[in-house]
């Protein structure tokens, strides 16, 4: 592949929005998880006492729920990553790559 067909396959609209889309993703997954992460961590550097408080009136407080509330939150997020990447970045993906294969092999060269 010469340096003319990376440059064709770079301004590929179908490449240009799959890359777009998954950086936008990718960015508002990432943001969220770091506003949760963040805030806990403020919570428990600026407010412990309410992470202490019982959360049902027994043993359990608040810090247990709110903590596994964060790791369920990551394992939910990848889920929603796969999901929309499986819908709609993957048939992205395979046209893209239907047009890539056009121009490597000189059917598409203008």
């Amino acid at each position: 592949m010469d340096e003319k067909q990376v440059e064709r396959i770079l301004q590929n609209p179908k490449f240009q929005e799959m890359v777009i889309k998954k950086r936008n993703l990718s960015w508002t997954l990432t943001a969220i998880m770091l506003v949760v992460y963040v805030g806990f961590m403020l919570v428990v550097g600026y407010n412990k006492e309410f992470l202490m408080t019982s959360f049902s009136g027994g043993v359990t407080t608040w810090g247990i729920p709110l903590g596994l509330g964060i790791i369920v939150l990551s394992f939910v997020l990848c889920g929603v990553y796969s999901f929309i990447a499986n819908r709609t970045l993957d048939r992205l993906n395979q046209e893209a790559m239907k047009e890539v294969e056009q121009i490597t092999q000189g059917k598409g060269s203008h």
